[in-house]
């Protein structure tokens, strides 16, 4: 296992982190995925307030007494924005006798995912002054926050230089965050990437074309590198639901930082195949189509839609696009066969993509089952 600095926390983490929003099928099962954790090196246990009873379960864990000492180990719990001082003082206090500590590692403002999130968070007496009354008297020792927002929202976030690390989206399959990630560490934040096997393009279960693509290496083994060949990136959460699941991502925990050539040339048949199979019609990711009037996030639909046809990525596009109008604004917009045929994208859009007819197909592909957030 390899261990990385975690900006200006100056915490040494391991580069992978349990994530534990999925171990709960009981305390018995989160208990020995903890332990499996522990046993492969990982020293940094990430939770939040709203994963059901992950604090609870852990708590336990601590509690039962576990195979490395509390002192070796990093506990992240996260606790979503509030509009005030009070409420946030509550969450605290509450997380801490769950978790059945004296003082949290690290915080995380948890989902600070739209720009009144972000008010609450600059306003003089909200929720951050709870925030830094208990790293004044211990409770907390580090201060961050998660985002699903958009990239604007979080470099404004990070711009206000409250917090020392963040966790993002930012995968192989998809980059927008990139400058955020260079945001981050020209500030010394530490970076932790947010669900790379699930939200990075459900890899635990990749399609034939995509394995075929990626050989020698498996889809997710490339994405791991992508992520780990980085070094402004200090983690990533895997988040198992049993001991068993935690075997793929540390086969590769001790790998050498660079990107081999091998790995290398599979990224470039990955890109070349997606030109081939896109032609005239890929989405650059270039945003220029926003704002749409009908409120369609028209660049994540056409992202969707690039996977499916490249790749074909067509359960994790359908999985991902029912969350459109389910999910709120951990995923915001609406589906793509709201589109009113205004043509105010058409103008912006550099590649001169037929935007409303690819969003018809978008949607013709991937509406499927209505999603949700897990813990909605």
């Amino acid at each position: 296992m390899q261990y990385r600095r975690f900006g200006k926390t100056n915490l040494r983490l391991s580069v992978f982190s349990l994530g534990t929003m999925r171990y709960l099928a009981d305390f018995e099962n989160a208990h020995q995925t903890i332990e499996q954790a522990l046993a492969l090196g990982i020293n940094h246990l990430e939770t939040a307030r709203g994963y059901g009873k992950s604090e609870e379960y852990l708590g336990r864990a601590l509690k039962a007494g576990l195979s490395v000492p509390r002192t070796r180990l990093y506990i992240t719990t996260k606790i979503s924005a509030t509009a005030d001082a009070d409420t946030m003082r509550r969450c605290i206090d509450e997380s801490l006798e769950r978790l059945q500590l004296d003082y949290l590692d690290c915080l995380g403002v948890h989902g600070l995912n739209t720009w009144q999130h972000l008010e609450w968070v600059q306003a003089k007496n909200g929720c951050m002054q709870a925030v830094e009354e208990a790293v004044a008297d211990g409770r907390v020792r580090h201060v961050g926050f998660s985002s699903h927002g958009s990239l604007e929202l979080i470099q404004a976030a990070i711009n206000t230089d409250f917090f020392e690390f963040v966790n993002l989206h930012y995968y192989y399959f998809f980059q927008r965050h990139a400058p955020a990630i260079q945001l981050a560490a020209e500030k010394d934040m530490g970076i932790f990437i947010i669900s790379p096997a699930d939200k990075g393009g459900r890899l635990y279960t990749p399609p034939q074309t995509l394995k075929d693509l990626c050989y020698p290496y498996s889809p997710l083994e490339l994405n791991y590198r992508f992520l780990l060949a980085d070094s402004r990136i200090t983690t990533l959460s895997i988040g198992p639901a049993n001991p068993d699941e935690l075997r793929e991502p540390l086969r590769i925990a001790d790998d050498d930082e660079e990107l081999t050539s091998a790995e290398i040339s599979a990224f470039e048949r990955l890109e070349n195949h997606q030109k081939v199979a896109l032609e005239t019609d890929k989405c650059s990711q270039c945003y220029a189509c926003l704002p749409c009037p009908a409120n369609i996030n028209i660049p994540e639909v056409l992202r969707l839609r690039n996977l499916a046809v490249a790749y074909d990525m067509t359960d994790y596009g359908q999985y991902r696009y029912g969350m459109f109008e389910n999910a709120g604004h951990w995923f915001p917009g609406i589906k793509g066969n709201r589109c009113t045929e205004c043509g105010d994208c058409l103008p912006r859009c550099p590649k001169k993509l037929d935007i409303p007819a690819l969003l018809e197909d978008a949607h013709q592909r991937l509406n499927g089952k209505v999603g949700r957030r897990l813990w909605s």
